[in-house]
């Protein structure tokens, strides 16, 4: 099964998490900064950014907006934030309506405890690749 991490960070918190998940999952995190849509196809798909002023990053949304349901087996969705997981619900909601199964689960870091979720990160990386 290939697994695939991608991320949106603008303040390296979720590409922290994100690299930590790939650890777990036997793979490499990708920016959708660096590569802005799958070249391969991944059964599984860790997808995952921050809100900013709480709303998602643009960039997020419309790599969301142009994922291929055809890319993708599913989706498990990680976030990043002060307090809010509006990233989270939002994507749920804009994939599952483009035919993306999508976990119920998410992870979730707060800003500020970044460096004590790591392993947690990871192990969730473990659990759904």
């Amino acid at each position: 099964m290939k697994t695939a991490v991608r991320y949106f960070s603008k303040t390296g918190n979720t590409k922290s998490i994100a690299r930590a998940i790939a650890g777990g999952a036997g793979t490499r995190a990708v920016s959708i900064a660096d590569e802005p849509q799958l070249t391969e196809r991944a059964d599984t798909l860790f997808l995952g950014g921050a809100p900013y002023a709480n709303i998602m990053a643009p960039e997020l949304k419309r790599y969301a907006e142009e994922l291929s349901p055809d890319m993708v087996g599913r989706v498990v969705l990680f976030t990043t934030s002060n307090w809010s997981r509006r990233t989270v619900y939002a994507l749920r909601k804009l994939l599952r309506e483009k035919g993306i199964a999508v976990e119920q689960e998410h992870f979730y870091a707060h800003m500020l405890h970044i460096r004590g979720r790591l392993e947690a990160a990871k192990e969730f990386g473990r659990r759904f690749s």
